[in-house]
């Protein structure tokens, strides 16, 4: 290892050891009065040094939601926020920087079985995991901050994505910490400050399922009725039927060739479509919904080339495609 690649990690563990040393001496300092008291006798700087707290509080495993809350009594919902964002952002991107050149084995030993999760979600979906783990309190957010560094990821994704998927969280709480000081000095319309945090907080939890709709629908392979149609003809595709067996003969019929497997006992069905894992195995359903989430079933498993019929059988047949209800076939959309 020459100079030039020894300095930068000589440089981060002196950062290190000076910000763990700085928390420890200062861990007195987090009760709200004291810090009040400490950072109105900085001036001007004293937002420069609530920023380095909060970095270092990251780096050493201190609470994150107590900064936040602090952050909010102490300079306000927006400068509050503002604050936070960034604190909390460079302390996670000092965290995943020792893990990935300083401190990986002790990481590594620590996480265990998350750290496996982590990987095979970043491998899987890149950013937007990143996004899901930090919208979603899966995991603990100090140790996620050093788990990450141990994935393929690179820093400026991980960074950005940090910086966007943290902010509605570090709002939301520094709303409620500068309502909660609000209200203690008798404010009364410090309730709408609160309720506005819960309310954000409310729709935080209903992100997560948007975030993972956007990584699925990125990852999907899409093909159409035309295109599967002369596929089928060509006998280069086994198509797979998830829906339910009263569907799979119901108005709508099915593909002549499709062999039914319900979503609900796919991952027990595998087998009896182990022989297409070398062909291209297509997904249908009523919409496409179901056949969305049959897909990341079979990649799962191993299926490498597998596509999913946009719009389903609906499409299908409005596109006047011949289907079968049992054993009678018909032709043209349904009516």
């Amino acid at each position: 290892m020459n100079a030039r690649q020894v300095l930068p990690r000589l440089v981060l563990l002196a950062g290190v050891i000076v910000a763990i040393i700085w928390t420890a001496l200062n861990r007195d300092r987090l009760d709200l009065d004291a810090l009040d008291a400490w950072l109105s006798g900085l001036g001007f700087v004293a937002p420069l040094a609530y920023l380095g707290l909060f970095a270092a509080g990251t780096i050493a495993f201190l609470p994150g939601a107590l900064f936040a809350l602090a952050g909010g009594a102490l300079f306000g919902p927006v400068w509050g926020s503002l604050l936070n964002l960034v604190g909390a952002t460079i302390g996670a991107s000092f965290a995943f920087l020792i893990a990935r050149y300083l401190a990986g084995g002790w990481v590594a030993a620590r996480t265990g079985r998350r750290l496996k999760r982590l990987i095979e979600g970043v491998e899987a979906e890149g950013w937007r995991f990143v996004a899901f783990v930090r919208l979603v309190p899966l995991f603990p957010f100090n140790l996620t901050n050093y788990a990450l560094g141990l994935t393929r990821i690179n820093f400026w994704p991980y960074f950005i994505t940090s910086l966007i998927a943290m902010a509605p969280g570090a709002i939301a709480y520094t709303w409620l910490g500068h309502a909660g000081r609000e209200a203690f000095a008798g404010d009364a319309s410090a309730i709408r400050y609160g309720l506005l945090a819960l309310g954000l907080l409310a729709a935080i939890a209903f992100l997560p399922r948007l975030v993972r709709r956007l990584g699925a629908n990125a990852t999907i392979r899409w093909i159409d009725a035309d295109t599967l149609a002369g596929r089928i003809r060509e006998d280069h595709v086994a198509v797979v039927d998830v829906r339910g067996s009263d569907e799979f003969d119901g108005a709508l019929g099915h593909v002549a060739s499709a062999l039914n497997l319900p979503l609900g006992e796919l991952p027990d069905r595998l087998t009896e479509i182990r022989a297409s894992r070398d062909r291209s195995v297509i997904l249908v359903c009523k919409t496409d919904k179901r056949s969305a989430a049959a897909a990341a079933i079979l990649g799962d498993a191993g299926f490498r080339d597998v596509s999913v019929l946009r719009g389903g059988m609906e499409h299908w047949n409005r596109d006047g495609k011949p289907v079968e209800i049992g054993n009678r076939e018909r032709t043209g959309p349904n009516r």
